[in-house]
């Protein structure tokens, strides 16, 4: 992997990376590198998300599916007091 350093950012030019960054939750130099490979015209590298490209694999949950149990799990946290007389 080729290393470059760049040298005189401009003040608008660094507040808007650093925004990019903090919006995207990434490091400034990941924000520089999509930054670069957007204007040079690449496409955007691809995300490395194991986790999400097996989530059909180890049975993870839609939001709406997660929230269906949670309903049900509710009824489960109810104490019976007269079972426990």
């Amino acid at each position: 992997m080729e290393q470059l350093t760049v040298r005189g950012f401009e003040p608008q030019l660094a507040k808007i990376l650093k925004r990019i960054s903090h919006e995207e939750q990434v490091s400034l130099n990941q924000a520089a590198l999509r930054l670069m490979r957007k204007g040079a015209g690449l496409q955007a590298k691809q995300e490395n998300n194991i986790g999400n490209q097996l989530d059909e694999f180890i049975g993870s949950w839609s939001d709406k599916e997660a929230e269906a149990f949670n309903e049900q799990a509710d009824q489960l946290r109810t104490i019976d007091k007269e079972m426990w007389k």
